[in-house]
């Protein structure tokens, strides 16, 4: 199944927006972050563009108005970004909306449809490793 991942603001603007396919409709909060995270992620790292656009700011990223920037240019790490996007859930860093539904806990299961509305609010800027 795939499914639409959307950023958006507090006030419902949407700041970036990209599609992953899922092996189920069943997921656990904590595997649609991960999920999330890793698609970005591996998109990006396969290759290489000039600014990353995504949930977590790496670590040694530049703020633009186009994404983060990294200097130089070089890989992600994968499993710490999942951490920290992870750990930043817990904290409410972030909010996750599916179908204007907030989830609240990492373990917890929702059941999604293709047409299912996925949303990322960012509280803080979360920065990665």
């Amino acid at each position: 199944m795939n499914v639409v991942i959307s950023d958006e603001l507090l006030n419902g603007k949407v700041t970036n927006q990209f599609e992953i396919s899922l092996e189920t409709n069943a997921i656990t909060v904590r595997d649609l972050i991960s999920k999330r995270v890793s698609v970005e992620i591996d998109n990006y790292n396969k290759k290489l563009p000039e600014y990353f656009n995504g949930l977590v700011e790496p670590k040694e990223a530049e703020r633009t108005l186009n994404g983060y920037k990294l200097k130089p240019k070089q890989l992600i790490d994968v499993e710490k970004q999942v951490y920290i996007a992870l750990d930043a859930f817990q904290k409410n860093g972030f909010f996750v909306l599916v179908d204007n539904q907030q989830l609240e806990e990492l373990d917890q299961v929702v059941n999604l449809q293709n047409t299912s509305k996925i949303s990322f609010v960012k509280l803080t800027p979360l920065i990665g490793g």
